[in-house]
């Protein structure tokens, strides 16, 4: 017989099926993760975990903040890839909402992983989560890796500076590592500009408190009109661009793959540019 967590995760999975519309049952079984020769995924994730476990988010992507995804045809089918784009809000919502579109939207669907910093697997609880629904810590191995393996990967190279950001520099893209374009250039992969538009304001700080921050080993502590960094229930548009290709050595210097770093990062920009003058209202 099974038991309540069976059943709760069995409940769960009705409900992602439900939120995702019809043909999402056939999409879902098309998900074919990588797995060792003990057949399992290296990194801890969970297909059938996933589905029960995307309930929530899908209901954020449906129903509360109401994502409209553009430009989803560019992302590749198969095969290794890159989504590198703009990070804010506080907590990563954005990093969830690009992964929905990417699960539920798309056909066939692609389970993006997330790459995440090296902090994270230090949360109780939420390191497992995140394991089981594929985010995995984003060292240059794990990476490689992956690619190897044909996974999507969502980079986003402003890190945590983008995510916390004051309200005062909403969609001012902060700078961008090199790492990803390494990546890229090592291993022979697109790269796929993404602009989210909709998460810089769905919690505005105004303060980040680096003291605390510091006492607390987090990278930022901010502070937002809320006085909690939950998020509001704006309108989310994410774009996807065209894809991007490099050619290049990955151990070039830095000089020349900045050169290369500032066409994606311009790529997103005009995303973001394109839409924030086409949406009418941040809430709808």
């Amino acid at each position: 017989m099974a038991g309540i967590g069976d059943e709760i995760q069995e409940r769960l999975r009705r409900w992602t099926l439900e939120l995702g519309g019809p043909g999402t049952r056939e999409r879902l079984e098309k998900l074919t993760p990588p797995r060792n020769e003990y057949g399992v995924d290296p990194y801890g994730f969970d297909v059938d975990f996933m589905q029960a476990a995307a309930a929530p988010v899908l209901w954020l992507y449906r129903k509360y903040f109401r994502v409209k995804a553009i430009g989803l045809e560019n992302v590749p089918g198969e095969g290794p890839v890159l989504l590198v784009g703009n990070h804010s809000g506080q907590l990563p919502f954005d990093a969830a909402m690009v992964e929905a579109a990417c699960l539920v939207d798309k056909d066939p669907p692609r389970a993006v992983r997330a790459l995440v910093d090296k902090w994270v697997p230090t949360l109780p609880f939420v390191s497992t989560l995140f394991a089981r629904c594929g985010q995995i810590v984003g060292t240059p191995e794990n990476c490689r890796r992956l690619l190897s393996a044909g996974e999507a990967l969502l980079v986003f190279p402003e890190g945590t500076r983008g995510l916390n950001k004051p309200f005062s520099q909403r969609y001012q893209l902060q700078g961008f590592g090199l790492g990803f374009m390494r990546l890229a250039l090592e291993n022979g992969v697109p790269i796929v500009p993404v602009g989210v538009v909709g998460a810089e304001e769905q919690a505005p700080a105004i303060l980040d408190i680096q003291p605390l921050a510091k006492l607390l080993s987090f990278p930022h502590f901010p502070i937002t009109l809320t006085g909690l960094p939950l998020p509001m229930p704006v309108r989310y548009r994410i774009w996807f661009g065209e894809p991007l290709r490099f050619t290049g050595r990955a151990d070039d210097e830095d000089a020349v793959l900045e050169g290369k770093v500032a066409r994606v990062r311009d790529a997103v920009a005009a995303l973001l540019a394109r839409g924030i003058a086409e949406r009418e209202h941040v809430f709808w």
